[in-house]
């Protein structure tokens, strides 16, 4: 059996990841972290495909992880009450607010103490699964490969037995139309309904308690553009109808561009 574990936000991004793993064959372990986000309502996005899954006959086995208070100290548009998360354009400088410190060192940190607490009991080869694409790498430097191979060099340096303890990347090229398309490709090859998977799934930084976004943040912004791209609807409920979502998701990609030339 091959095992992973996954860093799961309950995002696209980690649970197109999630997909990919099941439909290459992969035993579970997924760890959930709360880290005072304001956009906390993902985690129960991430529970309620979750339970789908497993009503599918996935075993999965979930876990949750409370941080808030640790990360309390690290400065964010994310988990700072008194700032506004930016609109507009994923590349646009402003959306370097959205960056929290050290997130993703702290996250794989738990998902790599955690693989060889299981490894330990099983003696198998584990994989540290992470969702990151090349649309991040712009904004978030702890999404780029240099920063995991030195990462993971560090784990290893400061562990023992971690030879059966790897790092699946695999859409670190990958843009958020493709990552879409992996998604699609493995809900028909292991019959799971795409549409209701991708409707529990949030993407805003700034979503009401019921996860429901003006489709206006960076992050919505992108991906809005990336099911355009593929031709299909986003099945996720905006508090606005497609065709406006889509229309000021155009119109900010354009004004970027447009900027980028003169």
């Amino acid at each position: 059996m091959k095992n992973a574990v996954i860093s799961f936000s309950g995002g696209l991004d980690s649970t197109s990841l999630l997909l990919h793993l099941l439909y290459k064959g992969h035993s579970i372990y997924a760890l959930s972290f709360d880290y005072g986000q304001k956009h906390q309502i993902e985690i129960e996005k991430a529970c309620l495909n979750i339970e789908y899954l497993k009503l599918k006959g996935f075993n999965i086995n979930h876990k949750i992880l409370d941080i808030s208070d640790a990360v309390k100290i690290l400065d964010s548009s994310l988990t700072n009450m008194k700032e506004d998360i930016p609109r507009g354009y994923y590349k646009e400088e402003n959306m370097k607010s959205t960056f929290v410190p050290n997130r993703n060192a702290i996250f794989t940190s738990f998902a790599y103490g955690y693989a060889l607490s299981i490894n330990k009991e099983q003696n198998q080869k584990i994989k540290i699964a992470l969702g990151v694409h090349s649309g991040d790498h712009d904004i978030y430097p702890d999404c780029r490969l240099e920063f995991y191979d030195k990462l993971f060099s560090a784990f290893q340096t400061g562990n023992w037995d971690t030879d059966n303890i790897g790092i699946y990347l695999p859409y670190l090229e990958f843009n958020k139309a493709e990552i879409i398309q992996d998604a699609i490709k493995a809900c028909k090859n292991l019959n799971l309904n795409f549409n209701k998977i991708f409707q529990n799934t949030l993407t805003s930084y700034n979503p009401d308690r019921n996860g429901i976004s003006n489709g206006d943040t960076a992050s919505d912004i992108e991906r809005i553009l990336a099911f355009h791209e593929n031709g299909i609807k986003d099945p996720l409920k905006y508090n606005k109808s497609w065709e406006e979502v889509l229309e000021n998701a155009i119109d900010h990609e354009n004004k970027y561009n447009h900027s980028n030339k003169n």
